[in-house]
């Protein structure tokens, strides 16, 4: 009976805790704590939330974890799982909305703001393309590729097909590099250059391409590869008029 009535005070006092100020001085493992209560509403769930922590090493790794991952860990069972991967996919959609909802985009900064918290520390690199009106309002955002980004893993024909299908007017192409280095290799940068003449060609334009690092970004944009590449295509449909 004390045993119950220390763990029936332990949560109401973390409940209160974020009644009172949101997630303010929570420790990862609390946070994952109060998750895990949720499945398991009569049990102690403070060390499996630290096992948690120590296995997939921060509060975000454990909400990207998947269903299986996560229970590896003695005591956290399907209904628990289930909930940490509810509130990470409510999360994303939320953040998805709050983009799209915006008047219009104005920079790659403001892109990689509302991307980054979603995209750092990813194990693989995820290309996800930013589909804008006249207005440079977002219309959608979707993830198309997975894996390696480069011309084998990202086919330029599915880009502009779901561009012409959104009716899109512009578009913003970011991907994340899950070593930390936001520095685009060669075959990102012939495959940007590959993507802007296909929709050049079909009267599309490229606003962006971002590269999504540890904090920080690479903008093909502000670096003027965008540019470059734009001006390359016209060059190369001058002398084909010739």
């Amino acid at each position: 009976m004390t045993d119950d009535k220390n763990l029936d005070g332990h949560r109401k006092r973390l409940r209160e805790r974020f009644i009172e100020s949101g997630l303010t001085g929570f420790a990862d493992y609390e946070i994952i704590e109060l998750l895990l209560t949720l499945g398991s509403p009569r049990r102690d769930c403070k060390q499996q939330a630290k096992e948690a922590i120590k296995k997939f090493k921060t509060l975000r790794g454990v909400l990207e974890a998947s269903p299986e991952e996560l229970q590896q860990i003695k005591g956290i069972g399907p209904h628990n799982s289930f909930g940490i991967s509810l509130v990470h996919e409510v999360a994303k959609e939320y953040r998805k909305d709050c983009i799209i909802e915006k008047q219009a985009v104005s920079s790659s900064q403001e892109v990689f703001d509302y991307l980054y918290h979603s995209m750092r520390g990813l194990k693989k690199e995820i290309f996800k393309v930013l589909y804008l009106n006249s207005q440079n309002h977002i219309i959608e955002i979707k993830d198309l590729f997975q894996g390696t980004v480069d011309s084998s893993a990202v086919h330029i024909r599915e880009v502009i097909e779901s561009a012409i299908r959104y009716k899109a007017v512009s578009l913003i192409f970011v991907h994340n590099h899950p070593s930390g280095n936001p520095t685009p290799s060669q075959s990102d940068k012939d495959l940007t250059r590959d993507l802007i003449m296909a929709a050049e060609a079909v009267g599309i334009k490229v606003l962006d391409h971002i590269v999504i690092g540890d904090n920080k970004y690479y903008s093909f944009t502000g670096e003027g590869l965008t540019e470059r590449y734009e001006t390359e295509f016209l060059g190369i449909k001058a002398r084909n008029r010739i």
